[in-house]
């Protein structure tokens, strides 16, 4: 698999979200970095979309697997498969059984571009909620797991709503362009939309829905004032790969 930050304009956007996250940033200055990376991204992803309109050759549609590593994988693939679904890729949760417990991956699906955002901004969302989680105590008398299990949900659940907002804002800023090539927005979001979910579905003809999980913490609203708090500008946030230590 090749580095999605190989990409110049991604590349330059992992640098301005590395100086946001640098902790001698004042969070004036990591909110200006994080801003012209926000724009940067969706810049970045309405482009592609409109060059494979000439050229589909420019943004195939592809697949890519992470793993999630432990503790709390499946709440890092609930986040991962938020942005994911924002940035309007497919993703299939993957379990396999080991000696060593179980292993969680998500198969994604998605333009190339799309799925070099969703990476990108996975990582960068992972280190904030690492960050901000471990700084975050947990109540007196609550079992620090179920709690940290419903941070993890109220933070994926703000950054869900933020993306999905940011990407309707991006579309309807470049309608003239798309107007320009002789279409809408919605349309050629649609059919590359429906490129994806072919993939998906040629792939895993018998997808079953997954069974929503009971989460009993009271980390939520935490969890979400720190997604507030992510601060995706009016776009989106990024960095690469799954990994992040979380406590236990």
């Amino acid at each position: 698999m090749t580095d999605p930050t190989s990409d110049p304009m991604l590349a330059k956007v992992r640098k301005l979200l590395a100086k946001a996250a640098d902790p001698a940033t004042t969070p004036a200055e990591a909110e200006s970095y994080t801003a012209k990376a926000a724009a940067l991204i969706a810049a970045y992803g309405i482009d592609r979309a409109l060059l494979a309109g000439d050229d589909p050759s420019v943004d195939p549609v592809g697949d890519r697997v992470i793993g999630l590593d432990a503790p709390y994988a499946a709440d890092k693939a609930d986040l991962l498969s938020v942005i994911a679904h924002e940035l309007r890729c497919k993703a299939v949760r993957r379990v396999r059984h080991t000696d060593d417990g179980k292993e969680i991956s998500l198969h994604l699906f998605g333009h190339a571009g799309d799925l070099d955002r969703s990476e990108v901004l996975f990582t960068s969302l992972l280190l904030h909620a690492i960050r901000d989680l471990t700084r975050t105590p947990v109540p007196r008398g609550q079992h620090a797991a179920a709690f940290r299990r419903s941070w993890l949900a109220g933070f994926t659940h703000a950054v869900g709503q933020r993306l999905a907002d940011a990407e309707r804002a991006a579309a309807a800023e470049a309608a003239p362009r798309f107007a320009a090539a002789g279409s809408t927005a919605a349309l050629v979001l649609a059919d590359r939309s429906e490129l994806v979910t072919e993939a998906m579905h040629h792939e895993y003809p018998r997808l079953r829905t997954g069974r929503a999980r009971v989460l009993t913490g009271s980390g939520r609203r935490n969890g979400w004032e720190s997604g507030q708090r992510a601060d995706l500008g009016d776009r989106a946030r990024l960095a690469r790969g799954s990994r992040g230590i979380l406590p236990s």
